[in-house]
């Protein structure tokens, strides 16, 4: 009967099928993480509610945010 091929490693046996389960876990986990993208600040996206006291002074800040946004 055949046995496992074991390896020594940090002066511990460690059978090869424990090192090929390693070697795939790190192999999908590396795959999984390199592909998920970047992920996207929550501040970015959310903008604070304006306090106006007025409609005009409410549309001039639409307005100048719209022209900071168009600079930047």
């Amino acid at each position: 009967m055949a046995g496992i091929a074991t390896y020594t490693i940090a002066g511990r046996q460690v059978g090869g099928h424990y090192l090929a389960m390693g070697w795939l876990a790190t192999l999908f986990g590396g795959a999984y993480y390199a592909t998920s993208g970047p992920k996207k600040p929550a501040s970015a996206v959310a903008t604070p509610p304006i306090n106006a006291s007025s409609s005009d002074e409410a549309d001039f800040i639409k307005k100048f945010l719209e022209e900071q946004d168009k600079k930047h």
